[in-house]
């Protein structure tokens, strides 16, 4: 029994009634939408930041403006008609998003991809949906979503925009540096071996500089810090300073007792 009760109070405890959310990747896969109007045009925008091919079934004389310029640019795939169950006949397709005015309709094709088992959200029908599109805030690589379950999407919008409040200045430009760092660094260090060090170096790194730093930090600041990496140190953002056009630490002359030896201010 003690040890029960210390278990419970060490491991978080069960919520249930939620979603597991997950950032899907569809980069290059086929995404059919049953629906032209204003809810298929945030779907298919949704998408296409997400780099999926974009099918659109629709009459053209019901497209909205927006769908209707997508379909002018060739930004997505558009048939001129109303869906029929042959459509889902394509093994490429990976996800299917209905928007249409017609319950009945959509209860159908909702069936119709259970049978064949391609996942599917039927606007504002939450029964009929295996994955649910939240208010999402985006900055460049940095993506955040606020979900109601379904339950409340107009104060998912107000939340989101309430977090991006709070969020610090050019947050997704300081993870766009991250982004580099880590990929120069998994150049100079390839071994699998040396993942744990590659990640804890990394959580160092991102500990140690404010977004301001990170934003600053240049390619050849990126590349002195990597010469930290096998010392499994991290310098200050005065000592990068320092080292620009000259990454002789040897020659710098500014004492930082944390790492042994001159630096520069």
């Amino acid at each position: 029994m003690a040890e029960t009760q210390q278990n419970q109070q060490k491991f978080p405890a069960v919520q249930g009634g939620g979603s597991l959310i997950v950032a899907w990747q569809v980069k290059g896969k086929k995404i059919l939408v049953v629906g032209g109007g204003e809810v298929a045009a945030g779907r298919i925008l949704n998408c296409l930041n997400a780099d999926a091919l974009v099918t659109v079934i629709s009459p053209a004389a019901r497209l909205n403006p927006e769908v209707a310029y997508r379909v002018a640019e060739k930004q997505i795939t558009h048939i001129d008609r109303n869906f029929e169950p042959a459509d889902l006949d394509d093994p490429a397709i990976n996800m299917v998003l209905v928007a249409v005015d017609d319950p009945a309709a959509s209860t159908t094709i909702w069936k119709l991809c259970k049978e064949k088992r391609i996942p599917a959200n039927i606007a504002d029908v939450p029964p009929e949906c295996d994955f649910y599109f939240g208010s999402v805030h985006r900055d460049g690589p940095l993506q955040i979503m606020v979900s109601t379950n379904g339950k409340g999407p107009r104060l998912a919008s107000t939340i989101r925009k309430f977090i991006a409040t709070k969020l610090p200045r050019d947050a997704g430009s300081a993870i766009e540096t991250v982004g580099r760092l880590r990929v120069k660094l998994r150049q100079m260090a390839p071994d699998p071996k040396d993942g744990p060090k590659r990640m804890g170096w990394m959580t160092s790194v991102s500990d140690a500089y404010s977004w301001d730093e990170m934003c600053g930090m240049t390619d050849e600041d990126m590349n002195n810090l990597l010469r930290y990496y096998p010392s499994g140190k991290v310098p200050s953002i005065d000592v990068l300073k320092a080292m620009r056009g000259n990454p002789d630490v040897s020659q710098l002359d500014v004492f930082d007792g944390s790492f042994g030896f001159s630096v520069g201010a």
